[in-house]
């Protein structure tokens, strides 16, 4: 069942159309990639899932019931941008935060220490928020939208900030929450993330949707029927003809076929030229690769 249904929704600013008839849904426990250039629509449409703003025309439910006040309650939204407030110190403005999503004093305190504690941020109890790096900050942050246990976790360039390190720490948070039951939408420009966790994504641009389905199959439909091999030994260019070369440097190439081609019958084409190959494999197009595609055309 799904979490989280959009359905034709519209939002407009003056006389620009920034959400357009957009409509997705998306799957309780998934991990799921809302992409697009900037000025897409992203943020308004994350705006109206979190009742920031309303939407002008269309719908979005939530568990199956119509978006109400009693919703955002149980949706965690880290932004883009730090909404941090930078003279406040760590422990006050986790509690301040966390309690605003309806949990009492004690229950606050007892989630923000464990995700202290995970993180190892114990002694950033007392620190103002301004006397800590930006990737420090990014950690506060995600503390805010995951401390009231959320069902559904939005979260707009997660790893702004982050070195490798904590990078790969939050990463990991990200797959255990949602092994432990959340929901999470993931929004971020680098295309290189979307592929190593998310399992469906909806692609918008000018405020509309123009691609949306599973990760793996959107890439096996974009395939180009594009090989990468690597020989043994050097081999003259003249025993590859009948091939469109892509790239070739003599033990290394890049080459597309016709569709109909099976894999067999490319080996069958270098094993009776007794060409002695060391690694095969298709070339799938990277989703950067199609975003690209998809948004300049």
């Amino acid at each position: 069942m799904e979490i989280l249904k959009i359905d034709k929704v519209v939002k407009r600013f003056h006389k620009k159309t920034a959400v357009n008839g957009i409509s997705f849904e998306i799957k309780k426990g998934s991990i799921f990639g809302l992409l697009g250039p900037n000025g897409a629509g992203k943020t308004t449409l994350i705006r109206i899932i979190t009742s920031i703003l309303n939407a002008d025309d269309g719908a979005i439910y939530f568990n199956g019931e119509k978006l109400n006040e009693f919703h955002p309650g149980k949706i965690g939204y880290m932004p883009e941008e730090r909404g941090l407030y930078k003279k406040m110190k760590v422990g006050e403005q986790l509690l301040y935060l966390t309690q605003l999503k309806g949990l009492s004093h004690n229950e606050a305190k007892s989630s923000i220490v464990a995700w202290m504690k995970k993180f190892e941020m114990k002694d950033w109890w007392n620190k103002k928020i301004e006397e800590l790096s930006k990737g420090m900050q990014q950690k506060v942050q995600f503390i805010c939208t995951v401390a009231h246990n959320p069902k559904l976790i939005i979260l707009d360039e997660p790893f702004t900030g982050l070195d490798p390190v904590n990078t790969e720490l939050i990463r990991n948070e990200i797959l255990q929450l949602r092994k432990d039951g959340a929901t999470i939408i993931f929004s971020t420009h680098r295309m290189e993330q979307v592929e190593e966790i998310c399992e469906d994504i909806v692609l918008i641009n000018e405020g509309k949707v123009i691609l949306e389905g599973n990760v793996e199959k959107i890439k096996d439909d974009f395939k180009e029927s594009k090989y990468h091999i690597e020989f043994y030994n050097q081999v003259d260019e003249t025993e590859l003809e009948g091939l469109e070369i892509v790239s070739f440097d003599g033990r290394d190439l890049v080459f597309k076929t016709i569709k109909e081609s099976s894999s067999n019958d490319i080996l069958k084409f270098f094993i009776d030229k007794n060409i002695n190959i060391k690694s095969f494999a298709e070339v799938l197009p990277s989703l950067n690769d199609i975003f690209i595609k998809l948004v300049t055309k």
